[in-house]
């Protein structure tokens, strides 16, 4: 499910509690379906190069609540939710302000779009800051007003999406990993006298190994590992937290395009993470 709350935050001075305006677009299934904005007091002084950036002002401010009386509002819209923002700044900006208001974090799972737009469009002309990458795609926005780049950054999400074939949970396993994939070599040769000799192992989805290990342990066993499903795969080990969490609802790249293998006849087993790990060299 492409389900996800997009946050973007203002700052009035350098310290990155001090928060002058919040702005947070929630998206189902893809789609826009609420959007918010809040000025905030920052009870602090209002630095000019900062002014001169969001045009926010002390005098804006006025009247407004501070941080800590919309913590509860904004921890009603975050918490269990998936919360994206284009760079660290916004996750730690938040972070801070609860810090300097003795509040708790607001409980939620963060994703990065700037480290997934480096990954989905390698080498990308005019860098990847949320008004470049909006202008590439033509995605039209206000810069630096809260609810504007937090809207541009949820759709830059799932522009990546589309356009990498990547699933929503497929993104918050490939940002821990390497820019380019290809320069952590997960391949390994079969060889040896295991019990999966002449097998051509392919894994997917967020394991509880590092890839690594997981590669090394085939290889133990006799297999081959390449990273890739292809005509020459004959196992696909699939991520257990996948296999609970998706339900067959949502599959990896890997995965559909094993099944697709498999209904054209090619003999690719589909395992479990746990059941691979229970090969045996004996």
């Amino acid at each position: 499910m492409t389900d996800f709350v997009a946050i973007d935050v203002e700052t009035a001075n350098s310290f990155m509690g001090s928060i002058c305006q919040i702005g947070a677009v929630r998206f189902a299934g893809g789609v826009e379906v609420e959007a918010a904005s809040w000025l905030i007091n920052p009870d602090d002084y209002f630095d000019e190069i900062n002014v001169g950036i969001h045009g926010i002002t002390q005098a804006c401010v006025s009247g407004s609540p501070k941080f800590a009386e919309l913590h509860s509002v904004l921890c009603m819209m975050l918490t269990g939710s998936l919360v994206v923002s284009h760079t660290h700044f916004d996750r730690t900006s938040i972070g801070q302000a609860c810090a300097a208001n003795g509040l708790d974090g607001v409980g939620c799972q963060w994703l990065d779009t700037a480290k997934i737009a480096r990954r989905a469009w390698p080498g990308a002309d005019g860098g990847y800051g949320l008004s470049a990458l909006a202008r590439r795609f033509g995605i039209e926005f206000r810069h630096h007003d809260a609810v504007e780049d937090a809207r541009a950054c949820g759709l830059i999400l799932l522009r990546a999406i589309a356009d990498s074939g990547l699933t929503l949970p497929e993104w918050t396993d490939r940002v821990k990993r390497p820019i380019n994939p290809s320069s952590v070599n997960f391949r390994r040769t079969g060889d040896g006298d295991g019990p999966l000799l002449g097998e051509m192992v392919v894994f997917t989805g967020a394991l509880n190994m590092p890839r690594r290990i997981a590669a090394d342990r085939a290889h133990e066993l006799g297999a081959a590992v390449e990273p890739a499903v292809t005509k020459h795969t004959t196992i696909l080990v699939v991520g257990d937290q996948d296999l609970s969490r998706l339900a067959g609802h949502e599959m990896s790249s890997k995965h559909r395009k094993a099944l697709s293998l498999i209904r054209k006849g090619q003999p690719i087993r589909i395992v479990a993470e746990r059941d691979f790990m229970a090969f045996s060299e004996d």
